[in-house]
């Protein structure tokens, strides 16, 4: 496997603004992303948000480092690429979609390209704790980070 691609969705008991406050904060995504260790911004944009950030994931098998670049289109629309890093490419997003009554459905999507190297050692079952960990189980994460307020 030299690819992970893959989304999960969740519809969550809070208006959008409120969800998107959560989804922002790029800086804070490790206290509530699994897997997710470190993110330090390394650029600022004119509304203080963190533009260009320095990301470490645990992909079972070590941690990687990326430089990431975040695009922010609020509130329905956050945005990021790999710009430097340790994996062959990185590109993902949530997507917020408002519900009405106080309610968002939020998508969390993601291409990596883990490059032939670590390609060959993210097999069988470390694909599946993976997927798990980095695709599957996001959506979830922040519904259950926003409902706990």
């Amino acid at each position: 496997m030299a690819n992970l691609t893959g989304s999960s969705t969740a519809e969550i008991d809070a208006p959008i603004d409120r969800v998107w406050a959560l989804v922002e904060d790029v800086e804070a995504a490790p206290t509530w992303q699994g897997g997710l260790n470190g993110m330090e911004a390394l650029e600022r944009d004119g509304e203080g948000r963190a533009t260009l950030c320095e990301a470490a994931a645990d992909i079972k098998v070590r941690t990687v480092k990326s430089k990431v670049r975040f695009t922010y289109a609020g509130p329905t629309l956050l945005s990021w690429s790999q710009e430097k890093g340790e994996l062959k490419s990185v590109d993902g997003r949530w997507e917020l979609e408002d519900l009405g009554g106080e309610r968002t459905r939020a998508t969390y999507a993601i291409e990596v390209d883990f490059g032939r190297v670590l390609g060959m050692l993210v097999r069988g079952p470390v694909e599946g704790a993976i997927r798990a960990m980095l695709v599957n189980a996001r959506a979830g994460e922040l519904q259950r980070q926003v409902e706990a307020g």
